[in-house]
């Protein structure tokens, strides 16, 4: 398999919506890369996932806003967030006519140290 950019998005200028193109899968670890532009979860929508999430945005913008607590994160260029197994979330927006590009990790709990990362990371 050749080698690929994460940058390299292969489609218009005019295309909204989100791309999501699995990088690793191994038993117990998923590593994807997500494009977004202009894109949100339906609304009354939530992700209750079994896996444990680490998100990082490289290029664009994004909020994530999240249950139990209650809390919306503005995510830019360089910004990371830990999401643990079950806990609701989902993309509240994605700015329109940019790509925001994601690497998530996700892990099954015990599959990798599940503990979160310390507060201050």
């Amino acid at each position: 398999m050749g080698a690929k950019n994460l940058f390299q998005v292969d489609a218009g200028p005019e295309w909204s919506g989100e791309l999501v193109d699995d990088l690793l899968i191994r038993p117990g670890v998923r590593i994807e890369r997500i494009v977004s532009r202009g894109d949100a979860s339906p609304d009354g929508f939530w992700y209750d996932q079994e896996e444990a999430e680490w998100v990082v945005v490289l290029t664009g913008a994004a909020v994530v806003s999240l249950e139990d607590p209650q809390e919306d994160r503005r995510l830019g260029p360089g910004d990371h967030l830990f999401i643990p197994a079950h806990r609701r979330h989902r993309v509240a927006w994605t700015a329109p006519g940019e790509d925001t590009i994601w690497l998530a990790v996700f892990w099954s709990p015990g599959g990798i140290n599940s503990d979160p990362p310390p507060p201050d990371r």
